[in-house]
């Protein structure tokens, strides 16, 4: 069984070399690490080749500076990861956000999930931005999981960085649709629908937690109430056409 883990940098110096070294200790000699590069100009590229890494398989996702800096960095992080995901030839898909770090044993401990479930999602610890654990748990309450299309949108709960999945999942999933906002939530919402998805409660990542983050756990999104209401509207009429087109052998 082959692993895929893929990860979207972009200006991640500063931590990406922890993230990266708690990863490659994990994964096989026939596994891969794709990481799709959205132009970074700090020194986040050095970093990667520096590990010499034949698992490693380095992307440039194409940047377009007009649109970085009107428009809403979801956007520019969803399509950042489809890059990625295009390219991983993998039967298990792990998600790995450039600046967390990876718990020892997080592959193997979540493997054994997929002789049953399509989408696993575990939960994690945070770290704030000098490596402190702010707090022992993301989701602080019992997670069931699957949740249903509504509870999804409005209390969207699929986690990027927790989460991994089987390819049949990918296959529904891509391509993503324009300006996809919560790509994490996009795949779990198709998991639910067409696979079987399960949560475990054992801390796997060390999640940081920027100042300039919001968070499921800790913090209110800063983001405007138009644009929450919007992005979980598109978010839903896109669920709803890729499924029925799915169903109906469009796709």
């Amino acid at each position: 069984m082959k692993i895929s883990v893929c990860m979207a940098s972009y200006n991640g110096a500063k931590f990406i070399n922890s993230q990266i070294s708690s990863i490659l200790k994990q994964l096989g000699n026939n596994d891969e690490l794709i990481i799709s590069d959205d132009g970074s100009s700090d020194n986040t590229i050095e970093i990667i080749n520096s590990f010499n890494d034949e698992r490693i398989i380095l992307l440039s996702h194409t940047r377009n500076d007009k649109i970085r800096k009107k428009t809403y960095t979801h956007y520019l992080v969803s399509s950042n990861f489809e890059n990625a995901l295009q390219f991983c030839t993998g039967d298990i898909i792990f998600l790995a956000d450039q600046d967390d770090i990876w718990i020892e044993n997080k592959i193997r401990n979540m493997l054994p999930f997929f002789e049953t479930y399509s989408l696993v999602m575990s939960d994690c610890s945070i770290l704030d931005q000098e490596s402190t654990r702010e707090h022992n748990s993301f989701f602080n309450e019992k997670i069931i999981l699957p949740r249903g299309l509504v509870k999804n949108i409005v209390k969207p709960i699929y986690h990027g960085c927790c989460i991994a999945f089987r390819r049949e999942i990918l296959n529904v999933a891509l391509p993503f649709p324009e300006k996809m906002i919560l790509h994490d939530s996009w795949i779990g919402i198709l998991a639910e629908n067409f696979g079987k998805v399960k949560f475990i409660d054992e801390k796997l990542v060390l999640y940081r937690r920027h100042f300039s983050n919001s968070s499921y756990a800790t913090g209110k999104s800063k983001n405007s109430l138009f644009f929450q209401i919007s992005y979980r509207a598109r978010l839903f009429f896109q669920v709803i056409k890729r499924i029925l087109s799915i169903k109906y052998n469009n796709i």
